[in-house]
């Protein structure tokens, strides 16, 4: 490339929050909305699988045959790996919680990252132009930050 072009090219963008009340209240709703979704998820996992061991036993002429008892085996086996899965996600949740509940006010917390477009030109720093981070207090652009 020669001088005078310019490209134009996608960078992830830090975002960075002040902890307010209304931002720790907010945050404590979302993963207590988050717990009770998985609670729900694990109750329906239950329903469900039940509901599909009796139906392969209703199915079958002898429900203590070895291949029905097999099917039930493999149903079990896949309900309690998905029950496994959801156990870890609302135990990170717990944790996350508990990590929100212990963070002061007017800290400065990582929440998560966006993109945007930016231009760049010959003999412009690529690593400075990456390096972007805003900061927000209850979702008002507070400082953006050119490292």
């Amino acid at each position: 490339m020669t001088e005078g072009h310019v490209l134009t090219i996608k960078r992830s963008i830090t975002v960075k929050a002040v902890v307010t009340p209304s931002w720790k209240e907010e945050a404590e709703k979302e993963l207590s909305n988050a717990i009770s979704a998985s609670d729900q998820q694990l109750a329906q996992l239950e329903q469900e699988g039940q509901q599909f061991i009796n139906e392969v036993r209703n199915q079958s002429a002898n429900p203590l045959d070895p291949r029905v008892q097999e099917q039930v085996g493999q149903i079990q086996q896949q309900v309690a790996a998905k029950r496994s899965e959801i156990e870890e996600q609302k135990r990170n949740l717990l944790q996350q919680q508990v990590q929100i509940r212990e963070l002061e006010m007017e800290q400065i917390v990582e929440q998560g990252q966006i993109e945007s477009l930016c231009e760049l030109t010959v003999g412009e720093n690529l690593v400075k132009k990456m390096q972007v981070s805003i900061t927000v207090r209850d979702g008002v652009v507070e400082s953006i930050d050119e490292n």
